[in-house]
């Protein structure tokens, strides 16, 4: 059996669709306007992936505002001055506070995979965000009237219910994307942050058989917009150890932009535990050079010596678009990457007599 591969998520949106959202944002285009961009971005988005050859595909994220905040996206009931994120180039990302409760999500992933499925009958991937992100969503200050514990019951009920919905839906993969993880050791060296973050989600991940488990993933890199990542000086020595405990069946590792990718091997070898599918990053989404086959031979070939074959897939970094407004990447960029990644994959599998 060849080496498994799947994508990340995103894809950059088309510049239609960039410019449709801020003429909707002021008061320029209606609303059956913009579904109906929306609609095209999806199509479009969903044949040049079949184009590809890749096994598995997603909607590239084309209706999510960003990986983070589609499930709270028109809530009432935020503040706009939430938990920042710095990025290496010095611009930053802000979440924003929730100021009351109850707190609901205002879309579930499943509506984007329900909306995908009427282009293709490949197996499609959906990408959820994680309860730990949005557990920052809650102020340190607190919320009068609606206490920390009552928020985290109300967040677990709707991440569970995101990610169900999804494998209701028929979704192959439902992928958690945990950016924040790595994120973590940088705010809090000594971890504990951390491992919140990873008791949280395996609550959540608690909800869920054996069966649903094996389609369920966590995807973990040192963030990417705007070619700029905020995370990436943080050692996975850190990370992976916890990184593991997860109880998810896959596990979706940012490897290719990595400077010192056997380090980052010894470690997923000593800490994956058995039965836990690796899919390994060799495909660089901010780095604009387009990856030959050979090299994403060779990286997979790498990966080879320490992870077991029947445990080995491949992936992207990272999604190429995770917020809707980054066009540092273009679209053709993005799925001459996925055409290679899926090339490459192939050759590696055959140099391995799989």
């Amino acid at each position: 059996m060849p080496i498994p591969t799947e994508p990340i998520g995103s894809i950059p949106r088309p510049r239609q669709l960039i410019e449709a959202i801020k003429e909707f944002h002021e008061g320029r285009l209606g609303d059956e306007q913009l579904r109906a961009v929306y609609q095209d971005a999806v199509r479009d988005t969903i044949q040049r992936f079949e184009a590809t050859g890749s096994p598995v595909i997603t909607d590239g994220e084309q209706s999510k505002p960003s990986f983070a905040t589609y499930p709270i996206d028109g809530l009432d009931g935020l503040a706009p001055d939430g938990v920042s994120v710095p990025f290496a180039d010095g611009h930053v990302r802000q979440l924003p506070r929730l100021k009351r409760g109850p707190f609901r999500y205002t879309t579930h992933a499943a509506s984007f995979l329900e909306t995908a499925r009427r282009h293709t009958k490949l197996p499609l991937k959906q990408a959820v965000a994680s309860a730990s992100l949005l557990s920052l969503l809650y102020p340190q200050a607190g919320i009068d009237g609606y206490s920390q514990e009552e928020f985290r019951r109300d967040l677990i009920r709707e991440a569970v219910a995101d990610i169900r919905g999804c494998l209701d839906a028929g979704a192959h993969r439902v992928q958690i994307d945990f950016t924040e993880a790595r994120l973590s050791l940088k705010l809090d060296p000594a971890g504990s942050l951390l491992h919140q973050f990873i008791d949280l989600n395996n609550q959540v991940l608690a909800h869920f058989s054996p069966a649903e488990i094996a389609k369920i993933g966590v995807h973990t890199c040192p963030g990417g917009d705007w070619d700029a990542t905020h995370s990436a000086d943080v050692d996975y020595a850190g990370l992976l150890p916890a990184f593991f405990t997860l109880n998810a069946g896959n596990f979706y590792i940012q490897l290719a932009s990595e400077k010192d990718r056997s380090h980052v091997l010894r470690l997923i070898r000593q800490y994956a535990r058995p039965n836990q599918m690796i899919f390994i990053g060799v495909i660089d989404p901010i780095n604009p050079r387009v990856e030959s086959e050979e090299a994403i031979r060779d990286r997979i070939l790498e990966a080879a010596e320490f992870i077991p074959l029947e445990l080995l897939g491949t992936t992207d970094d990272c999604g190429f678009a995770p917020f809707g407004d980054d066009t540092s990447t273009s679209r053709d960029v993005a799925f001459e990457k996925i055409r290679a990644r899926v090339s490459g994959t192939k050759l590696a599998s055959k140099k391995l007599g799989l």
